[in-house]
């Protein structure tokens, strides 16, 4: 681990300019070592174009680099690299057809024998102390297709720290970690304080910044629009500066039945992930339930067993009364039920497809004539779920990769809204997604349940279980552990549930 206390980065009026873009609008930002610097902003701020000219993906229009004494206009991927910048991105950089360990020393593997063939044994003895200190429940040898969502995000953790990194830039590290991971990787963040690396921390949990930034920099529409200095970095401070205006921390309700429906029953539910627990919940019409847990509690594979994706050991599914009897994504979506899943880049959406052809994918009957897609159909109702959705995007023929992670997640809930559902289950619904985005999220889940809709939604954000939800079942190994009222909401309630 480094310890060199000599280093230092500047960036000096950074600006990058794409044809009709300002990206990026005179940015200086300063980092030191064993300093811990908060970098936030909303999607769209310059954070991400910030981070590709640190990795010399990109080089600036204009400006400068300055590390440790060295200046540059643009800094090369290898020099970066050189300079001891780690980068833990929030979209995964792994290839899944590979061992942990061998993700871990990409490019530096250890190698032996006369043909200096790969020692997987050396590379595994390598890799276990890192994962030992970032708290890791898998072995070097585990292939990372077999990983969670949540534990290649761990493992993108371990890869940083595996190198002698002078600077690790951590991008949204814990969007898909359960509080006790968390807050491991808070412990991390203050080691690596106390050896002297710098940290550099994006994140869109305020609450996580506030606990481990020494400074907090603010960017909004590409621009550097304040600092705060320790004894300043508060929530209020921070949205304020971000959006400029103070968010409410619940949209609001309207009065509901007193005996609400129940729209989704699941009994004696046994998944593939454990075919010997069985879980059990109802979600009432007009109410949001949190389905919380730890990584590996089973929340994922109980979502996708009730969608129908995979197949189950056992149990009964009923959308508002209607046993579910062929068990497959079709039947469920004719019930009136919808996925929004976790990784919706992967799942939920088709990048490379324009916004209005993903909106419309989920219903093309609906949109097409003689059994080919009406593009006058398509396009007025795309524009109907981007009106109301209010996703920002100049035009409905833009792809859907180049959104922002925000706007991404209402296609892929505008998709499904089309077909005005019964039952909606949300897994990690504002995962990567900025604070303002997330408000807009909430009031949208809150629209849906005044209207009557019944939502499922899954989170590892316990801030978000919590302040969203009217009722929080409790996942512990593929078993609802039981199931909260607000009375008795709390961070310890949920976590005594979760570990059983």
């Amino acid at each position: 681990m480094s310890t060199d206390t000599a280093f230092e980065l500047q960036l000096q009026n950074i600006t990058k300019v794409y044809p009709g873009v300002v990206a990026l609008d005179d940015v200086s930002l300063r980092i030191s070592a064993g300093e811990v610097v908060g970098l936030i902003g909303e999607n769209g701020a310059g954070k991400s174009t910030l981070m590709k000219v640190l990795g010399g993906v990109i080089a600036p229009s204009s400006g400068s680099i300055t590390i440790s004494g060295e200046t540059y206009e643009a800094l090369s991927v290898q020099q970066s690299f050189d300079h001891g910048i780690a980068f833990v991105h929030q979209e995964l950089n792994l290839f899944d057809n590979l061992s942990v360990a061998a993700n871990m020393l990409l490019g530096r593997e250890i190698r032996s024998g006369f043909l200096g063939l790969v020692d997987e044994a050396a590379m595994a003895r390598a890799a276990q102390p890192i994962l030992d200190r970032i708290g890791a429940r898998f072995s070097p040898s585990a292939q990372v297709s077999e990983l969670s969502i949540a534990e290649q995000q761990m493992l993108e953790i371990a890869k940083a720290l595996s190198m002698d990194s002078r600077l690790v830039i951590l991008d949204e590290p814990t969007s898909s970690l359960t509080l006790s991971e968390t807050n491991r990787l808070l412990k991390i963040i203050a080691d690596l304080k106390a050896h002297g690396v710098a940290v550099l921390f994006i994140s869109h949990r305020l609450s996580e910044v506030e606990q481990c930034a020494d400074r907090v920099v603010v960017l909004r529409d590409g621009r550097d629009v304040g600092h705060l200095s320790r004894d300043e970095i508060n929530y209020d401070a921070m949205i304020r500066l971000m959006i400029g205006r103070t968010l409410a921390s619940r949209p609001p309700e309207e009065k509901r039945a007193a005996e609400p429906v129940v729209a989704l029953q699941v009994e004696d539910l046994r998944t593939h992930a454990y075919p010997a627990g069985s879980a059990s919940l109802a979600v009432r019409s007009g109410e949001i339930m949190g389905l919380a847990g730890l990584v590996g509690a089973g929340r994922t594979e109980l979502a996708r067993a009730i969608f129908g994706i995979d197949g189950v050991h056992g149990g009964t599914i009923r959308i508002a009364g209607r046993t579910l009897s062929g068990h497959n994504p079709q039947e469920a979506i004719a019930a009136g039920l919808c996925l929004v899943p976790e990784d919706r880049k992967g799942q939920g959406l088709i990048l490379d497809f324009s916004v209005g052809s993903n909106i419309c994918l989920a219903d093309l009957q609906a949109v097409s004539r003689n059994g080919f897609v009406d593009r006058r159909r398509e396009a007025a109702r795309a524009a109907e779920q981007r009106d109301r959705l209010k996703i920002k995007v100049e035009s409905l023929d833009r792809a859907a990769a180049e959104l922002s992670g925000g706007n991404q997640q209402k296609v892929a809930l505008g998709k499904w809204l089309a077909l005005d559902p019964r039952v909606i289950i949300f897994d990690e619904p504002t995962r990567g997604i900025d604070v303002g985005s997330k408000a807009e999220i909430y009031g949208l889940m809150r629209v849906l349940t005044n209207r009557g809709c019944a939502i499922l939604m899954i989170s590892s954000d316990m801030e978000e279980v919590i302040s969203v939800s009217d009722r929080i079942a409790v996942m512990c190994r593929g078993r609802v552990a039981g199931v909260l009222e607000p009375p008795d909401f709390s961070e310890e309630n949920v976590l005594t549930l979760a570990i059983g």
